[in-house]
């Protein structure tokens, strides 16, 4: 397996992997950066083109990972404060906002040939990886403890798979959601 930085000229693999339906109903992993608003009225051809900008634009702002030449997966990450959800979020909101150098993992999609491959455990390595290579101290994470989902219900990534990770369990803002951290 293959993970490359989702770049400017890897953009047609962002496209591929997405399809026409942006990953999840539209989502194009903006979800996170906007208010609720905002993602409504962006679903869709809009946050495709936010996507677009922000992957021309750079630092790269999510990981491809390739599986036999084909892209089979992607995770998105950044520094916390480019996700206004996650600092506004009831659910995730950070005990310490003002904490510099701290980056966020928000969303992983894996192509459905490629899911419980170990695809999402793999770009999870490497996002810590990639992020602690940009200057991150902290990264972040915002994984749902599995039950009866559907797939799309299990895009921030679980529990488990960020506990083999060496992420540690910060908070529990629910029984489900649960907020994770790992130095780097």
């Amino acid at each position: 397996m293959l993970i490359q930085p989702a770049t400017a000229d890897r953009w047609l693999d962002v496209e591929d992997l997405f399809g026409a339906n942006g990953a999840y109903s539209g989502c194009w992993c903006t979800f996170y950066r906007l208010t609720g608003r905002e993602f409504s009225a962006a679903a869709g051809a809009r946050a495709k083109g936010m996507l677009s900008e922000l992957v021309a634009a750079g630092p790269a702002p999510g990981l491809l990972a390739y599986v036999d030449g084909e892209v089979a997966g992607w995770c998105a990450l950044a520094p916390r404060e480019e996700y206004g959800r996650v600092l506004r979020s009831p659910l995730v909101k950070p005990l310490d906002p003002d904490d510099t150098g701290v980056w966020s993992i928000t969303c992983f999609f894996v192509r459905k040939s490629h899911r419980r491959t170990g695809v999402a455990d793999a770009l999870l390595g490497a996002a810590v990886a990639h992020a602690a290579g940009q200057g991150a101290r902290v990264v972040e994470g915002y994984p749902v403890e599995p039950g009866e989902d559907r797939s799309a219900d299990l895009y921030p990534g679980t529990v488990g798979m960020f506990r083999r990770a060496g992420f540690s369990e910060l908070r529990r803002s629910t029984p489900r959601r649960v907020v994770m951290r790992r130095n780097v």
